[in-house]
């Protein structure tokens, strides 16, 4: 079959040709790539024969085996392919690619599977690949856009440059969008503050005021920030983003668009517009790519106006494993062991924003079966699951933890969930739920794992009822991880001697040998480490989270010592003991395995 031929059942008919055919005629085969370097000499025949010995002994694909040996770049076998199976090939280098088109495909998926949008027409959209073959990727977005998809391939310089397009285009785009509504926004005169109710929702309900929070939400969203700040100051109003546990400043607007944002806020919160002296808390959603998103909104008064603070939930979030949030080794067995029991308390804690509520869904996914009941109380309810019975508290008409867990106790649960324990009320109750055929599962704030026994007792728990209900306890932080391609370097001697204040080194080192992260023949200095390196991609060199923990199993020793009222510091010793990571030698054991590098490890725990 002819090139053109090819071409023209490519552009005409892509699925069905793949189905009937199957998806390898959409990556050159061995006998078509041997045909084409003997007839074009791109390979010299020495090269050659040793890159087909090599694929004949490691059984893989002649073409990986000329791009392992140095014969051959992954974009020259690209061109490669687009010559032989007649696919056209574009260059994105210098293009600038229209936002309409660009934005078709979410940048989550355009990451995820090297794809971009760059040309539309009435009834097609031509995509710029670097796998062609990805079958799954192509259909999603044909269903997404209900267009024909053309697929084309290009080389990785023009998918780095198209990719970056993303950030610089939305940056512009949302700015571009704001700074015209803001314009045509009402102007409020002198004394707006005593608006009425009525007035203040007309305002909010103007279309440019509309446009700017549609637009800062939607902004938000496609850069993961966590939450939003809006933050009134003396001649202007700052926006903030806090993306991957930082906070960044996203824009500046003019102060004469605080008053008209704000309402706009309230309205979609439902809170009183005319109340402007106390706080005020809400909650709204929205649809944005397919997902919905719930907004927890804050409203506090400061000197300059109100100050707005909104939390993103992404709803409908599941599929998190213990595993995928760090969990590993013996501290993963003794939370498997903890969860395996039918009563006793298991606590997670950490400081606001460390991801202790997450730590709970997912453990409450694991244990959520047909045969188990589960309750929550919660403040807010962060995130909806399936089965599980959730119940918000309201302390402003007195409905609080201890109320809701009193009552729960007679819904006869198998599993309940406290969002926090406070209070002395709170955490007698707990205790007494445990202590009675439950197992529960609830945060405490303390800065480490050991620390939250004497918070226990600090709020009036005897200490012969903690030890007959507590399983382990999780302290953990949240570490951003680095992106692909991070700096590798080892660490000197004087980095080794300075690490070793925070952790115990020969105990970790046997750890990561044990769980074969390293050779058995490894020393710390011969260990690989990774620092950031910031791309137009990542531009920190860092993208996500991960979670770094402490599991502490309340072992018989660790009783004796809860008994004896002894000092946090002196249980924790007994826990490293018996084998117990801290989340500084948790963190450190991530960098061995480029998650994340020693410094990032080293601010979190410090802060």
């Amino acid at each position: 079959m002819c090139a053109k031929v090819r071409s023209f059942l490519y552009e005409c008919c892509y699925t069905t040709y793949i189905k009937l055919f199957g998806e390898n005629l959409m990556r050159i085969q061995d006998a078509q790539l041997k045909r084409f370097i003997s007839d074009s000499g791109l390979v010299s025949a020495k090269d050659f024969d040793a890159a087909v010995k090599k694929a004949k002994e490691e059984d893989i694909s002649l073409s990986a085996a000329l791009v392992n040996q140095g014969s051959m770049s992954e974009d020259d076998l690209r061109r490669v392919e687009s010559y032989v199976l007649g696919i056209p090939f574009i260059a994105l280098v210098d293009r600038k690619i229209d936002f309409e088109i660009l934005s078709l495909i979410p940048e989550p998926i355009a990451r995820k599977h090297n794809i971009i949008a760059y040309e539309k027409s009435a009834d097609s959209l031509e995509v710029a690949m670097l796998d062609t073959a990805d079958l799954p990727a192509i259909d999603f977005i044909k269903k997404k856009v209900g267009l024909k998809i053309l697929p084309r391939l290009t080389d990785t310089e023009s998918m780095k440059i198209a990719l970056r397009q993303y950030q610089k285009t939305l940056k512009d785009e949302f700015g571009d969008i704001i700074m015209k509504e803001t314009a045509a926004l009402k102007v409020i005169k002198e004394g707006g503050d005593e608006m009425s109710g009525d007035d203040l929702k007309k305002m909010a309900e103007d279309l440019p005021v509309v446009r700017i929070v549609d637009t800062l939400l939607r902004h938000a969203i496609i850069q993961s920030a966590s939450d939003i700040h809006i933050e009134p100051m003396e001649n202007e109003v700052l926006v903030r983003y806090r993306i991957d546990g930082i906070l960044h400043d996203a824009m500046m607007l003019p102060k004469r668009a605080a008053p008209t944002i704000v309402a706009r806020i309230k309205v979609l919160s439902n809170l009183k517009l005319d109340e402007k002296r106390l706080p005020q808390d809400g909650r709204f959603k929205m649809e944005s790519e397919g997902t919905r998103v719930a907004f927890r909104v804050s409203v506090l008064p400061v000197f300059f106006g109100e100050k707005i603070v909104m939390r993103l939930l992404h709803e409908g979030r599941s599929g998190y494993t213990l595993e995928g949030l760090g969990f590993h080794g013996e501290s993963l067995e003794r939370l498997h062991h903890a969860m395996k029991q039918t009563t006793g308390m298991i606590l997670v804690t950490g400081p606001t924003g460390s991801g202790k509520t997450t730590t709970l869904y997912t453990v409450l996914d694991v244990l959520n079966t047909p045969e188990v009941n589960i309750s929550t109380i919660e403040d807010p309810v962060e995130y909806q699951m399936p089965r599980v019975n959730q119940t918000q508290v309201r302390p402003q008409i007195g409905f609080t933890f201890a109320d809701g867990l009193r009552t729960l106790m007679r819904q006869d649960p198998d599993v309940i969930m406290v969002g926090e324990i406070r209070d002395t009320e709170t955490a007698s109750l707990a205790i007494n739920a445990a202590l009675t055929g439950h197992l529960l599962l609830a945060t405490v704030h303390t800065n480490s794992a050991a620390a939250t026994i004497a918070r226990l007792v600090d709020m009036g728990a005897e200490a012969f009822l903690v030890v007959s209900t507590l399983r382990v306890i999780i302290g953990q932080r949240l570490v951003r991880k680095l992106c692909e391609d991070p700096e590798e370097y080892f660490l000197s001697d004087a980095e080794v001697e300075e690490i070793a204040r925070h952790a115990d080194l020969d105990r970790l080192l046997k750890v990561l040998k044990h769980e074969k992260v390293v050779k058995e023949s490894a020393k710390w200095s011969t260990i690989p480490f990774y620092r950031p390196k910031p791309s137009p991609a990542c531009e920190d060199g860092y993208k996500g989270r991960i979670g770094i923990h402490e599991v502490l199993y309340v072992s018989p020793a660790i009783k004796e010592l809860i008994i004896k009222n002894d000092t946090a510091d002196a249980i924790d010793a007994q826990a490293r003991k018996e084998g117990m990571l801290t989340m500084v030698e948790d963190g450190i054991f991530k960098a061995a395995r480029k998650l994340t590098s020693i410094e990032e490890v080293l601010r979190v725990i410090s802060e």
